[in-house]
């Protein structure tokens, strides 16, 4: 397939820039593959169409706060976006800079806090902090909104960019299928019966990166870090499995596949992937000719991901990490 079969045309005005005044407040488009029927929804209505037959995975990684502001020792300004915590003290590490650091070169940020580059790793520089990377992240560093979001993070991002559920600190993007959730909503799932389970996938900054292939097949993805509690497997067992967001459905399709309940997965789902856990998947409206469009397209049909995404630019959805939310059910 080629990349251009996954693209669409979408007026700038509905890349949401703010999320919704409150977090349940968006919409829900329900898409049925096997009938190809859309239906226009609101997300509360999400756990009057869940009961016990249902377990909900729900991805626990917290957003870090990735982008900081520094300076080399000779005084120019860099911008370091810490991609991926490797250790207490190290890093993967995106750097901006006039000019490219060389291995051994020492860096200041936040409040004049030491880094050190070890070296290159592909696009990223390998980089040791000189106290624990976490704790100057949460002093000095800022939210790393995506880059279609136009304004500086503030505040409210700060707490918006970051589920209600978020656990374990890694990702350096939300996992925003779930941003739609409060604790009220979640509850209300609870009372209709579904299982409610968690994973933790890290998600890298990977997740914004285009694909530069013109074939989809020749497209390759970054690795990122996944845990899978035994309790989730066990939760699952038998159970209709509705994955929140894209993340966790990678997360449960490479232990399937693997029979690996952790460790790194690269797994790209594209039209012709054939699903082995879940069935239900909860997620926001992706970008044109994103690895992401074509995992749904894999999972709902290409063309009913092109008629679904037509209805939603008609109807005004708001589309992207502070958009609107869409239930796609696997056909059989």
């Amino acid at each position: 397939m080629r990349v251009s079969e996954f693209d669409y045309a979408l007026p700038p005005e509905l890349i949401a820039q703010h999320p919704a005044p409150e977090r349940a407040a968006s919409r829900l488009l329900h898409l049925d593959a096997a009938s190809g029927r859309v239906e226009d929804l609101a997300f509360a209505d999400l756990p009057g169409l869940v009961d016990a037959r249902d377990t909900l995975v729900l991805n626990d990684t917290r957003v870090i706060r990735a982008r900081l502001a520094g300076r080399k020792a000779s005084g120019g300004r860099i911008e370091l976006f810490v991609e991926r915590v490797t250790g207490a003290r190290e890093a993967l590490a995106l750097i901006r800079s006039s000019r490219a650091p060389r291995a051994g070169a020492e860096l200041l940020v936040g409040d004049s806090a030491r880094v050190s580059v070890l070296g290159r790793d592909g696009e990223r520089y390998r980089v040791r902090f000189h106290e624990n990377v976490l704790d100057l992240l949460e002093r000095h560093g800022t939210v790393p909104l995506p880059p279609y979001i136009s304004h500086p993070p503030d505040a409210g991002d700060a707490e918006r960019y970051q589920t209600v559920y978020a656990a374990r600190p890694g990702a350096v993007a939300a996992p925003t299928a779930g941003l739609h959730f409060d604790r009220a909503t979640l509850e209300r799932v609870a009372a209709r019966g579904a299982r409610v389970a968690h994973l933790t996938l890290h998600v890298g900054a990977g997740t914004f990166l285009p694909v530069r292939v013109e074939q989809v097949e020749a497209h390759r993805m970054h690795s990122e870090h996944y845990e899978i509690p035994q309790e989730t497997l066990a939760a699952i067992r038998g159970q209709r499995v509705l994955a929140v967001g894209t993340t966790t459905l990678r997360a449960l399709e490479s232990w399937s596949i693997t029979g690996r309940a952790a460790g790194e997965t690269d797994l790209f789902v594209h039209p012709g992937f054939r699903f082995q856990v879940v069935g239900r998947l909860l997620t926001n409206f992706h970008l044109p000719r994103s690895s992401l469009l074509m995992l749904v397209a894999a999972f709902a049909g290409l063309d009913n991901i092109r008629r679904a995404y037509a209805h939603a630019v008609a109807e005004r959805y708001r589309f992207f990490s502070y958009g609107d939310a869409m239930l796609i059910e696997r056909a059989a």
